[in-house]
């Protein structure tokens, strides 16, 4: 079995891991990372449950393979808290929402809403479904999902006019 090492930076830490060749991201995210967020869902890049942000961009890292993040910048859920470990406004909106159900496929949807809410101007609810579209639920529904997301792009640019 062929290994390699694997640097890069996953949630602002500068990370070293000895990883096979054939391993995926999300193995290494979770076997070595011990970032839970990331869910072993459909294994095959359909469900969305494994969703992290790499440079910025979502990513089903279940099929993006581990040696394949040399140099990247990786973010996962658990990146998203702040020092004091205090939940973001993207996950208290999908609270606040009732966005959750089970839970399973929550932080890939969070981490496919991030290029949204991060965006200077507001996008609309059906380029927001296009933007999580690659994420599968099956206990809220869509609307409350939508609707946390919409939520919080909305607070956010209203908290940039502000300033």
């Amino acid at each position: 079995m062929a290994r390699r090492t694997v640097t890069c930076t996953i949630n602002g830490i500068h990370r070293e891991y000895s990883v096979d060749v054939r391993a995926s991201l999300s193995d290494m995210l979770r076997g070595q990372g011990g970032l839970d967020s990331i869910k072993h869902g459909c294994d095959v890049g359909e469900c969305g449950a494994c969703t992290v942000l790499i440079d910025g961009q979502p990513f089903n890292s279940c099929i993006y393979l581990a040696i394949w993040a040399e140099g990247k910048t990786i973010l996962t859920l658990e990146g998203l808290s702040d020092k004091k470990g205090a939940i973001s406004d993207i996950q208290q909106a999908f609270i606040d929402e009732g966005a959750v159900q089970c839970g399973f496929c929550t932080p890939g949807f969070i981490m496919a809403s991030i290029p949204i809410i991060t965006r200077d101007e507001v996008a609309s609810r059906d380029e927001i479904r296009k933007q999580v579209a690659g994420n599968l639920c099956r206990c809220t529904g869509y609307d409350k999902i939508i609707n946390a997301i919409e939520k919080t792009q909305h607070k956010r640019i209203e908290e940039k006019q502000a300033k």
